[in-house]
């Protein structure tokens, strides 16, 4: 039962945190969600900077909870980087953490001021 419900984990983190991180660098397109893009970003930021403060720089709770299911599951050798992981785990490329990192920040940067840009014209246009 303790294994399907890791493998359970495994799947839904795989699904959510990838989803999740599409939604940060595109959500700020459609009007729909560019306020939940926003919240999404920062919190993501909070994540790195401020949770970051005292686990280390560029921390994130999801890639912690994976990676702690996927030990449990046998995995071994992971990078710090979740979206290094990912890349390895989809194309089998393992690539320079730096590089997926410097890349990483600089993409969610845009997106943040994209996120911030679209969000703050909507309110001049309301008006307030």
């Amino acid at each position: 039962m303790k294994d399907v419900a890791l493998h359970l984990a495994n799947s839904f983190f795989y699904v959510f945190h990838t989803v999740l991180i599409v939604f940060n660098l595109l959500g700020w397109l459609y009007p729909r969600t560019r306020k939940l893009n926003l919240i999404s970003l920062l919190a993501t930021f909070g994540s790195w900077g401020l949770l970051g403060f005292w686990k280390g720089w560029g921390y994130c709770f999801l890639t912690d909870w994976h990676y702690q299911v996927l030990r449990a599951l046998g995995e071994k050798g992971m990078p710090s980087s979740y979206i290094a992981f990912l890349i390895e785990k989809i194309t089998g490329l393992s690539l320079d953490p730096e590089l997926v990192n410097t890349l990483t920040v600089s993409l969610a940067l845009l997106a943040l001021v994209f996120s911030v840009w679209v969000n703050l014209r909507k309110k001049r246009r309301q008006g307030g």
